[in-house]
């Protein structure tokens, strides 16, 4: 790639996000920006539990008190410096993504999948802020979807906004076949 390229991911819970970041990663050599990472730094400094709950109450407040694009505004800085090809994951409101597009070599990509396929990801990453029910599941992806507040999660909205949209209801190898596509298709233009 000729210019540094900074991507954006979006999506919904269990998509595959992740497996695209470490697509990217480990065969392109771009850098990680975690939203995930810097909420969970700051909820360990400030003593909160470690949950999927304590990181929508941050991230909105942070948001509140700052701006709409507060979290990525700081990830975005850290990319910068590094004059290599990075990701921000994840993205999650259309403020963060109107502040990234600024740059303009900005993409954002977007991964979705059907709710039962997610659900079992996530089951069986056993994260930290991912032992929850199916019912408690569903309940945060509906409080996340759509926000007519800046400050909120509207993960409709940015997925609407994304520049590639990559379905993943099937294996990583066609995940990655789409992402490849989308990078052939920045480069070309």
């Amino acid at each position: 790639m000729k210019e540094l390229l900074i991507i954006g991911i979006t999506g919904t819970l269990g998509a595959g996000k992740g497996t695209i970041v470490e697509y990217l990663t480990e065969t392109k050599g771009f850098l990680h920006f975690s939203v995930r990472a810097f909420l969970l730094e700051e909820i360990r400094r400030l003593g909160m539990p470690e949950n999927r709950d304590s990181m929508f109450n941050l991230a909105n407040k942070l948001r509140a008190e700052n701006t709409p694009s507060y979290v990525t505004d700081q990830l975005f800085l850290r990319a910068e410096k590094t004059a290599r090809n990075c990701i921000i994951e994840s993205i999650r409101t259309p403020g963060e993504i109107t502040s990234l597009r600024s740059s303009k070599n900005f993409q954002l990509f977007a991964v979705d999948a059907l709710p039962e396929i997610r659900y079992q990801r996530i089951y069986e990453r056993k994260s930290e802020t991912d032992s929850i029910s199916f019912e408690t599941f569903r309940e945060n992806e509906i409080r996340e979807m759509t926000s007519t507040d800046p400050n909120k999660q509207n993960l409709a909205e940015c997925i609407r906004q994304a520049d590639f949209v990559f379905e993943n209801n099937g294996d990583k190898e066609a995940l990655f076949l789409q992402v490849e596509k989308a990078l052939a298709e920045i480069t070309a233009g």
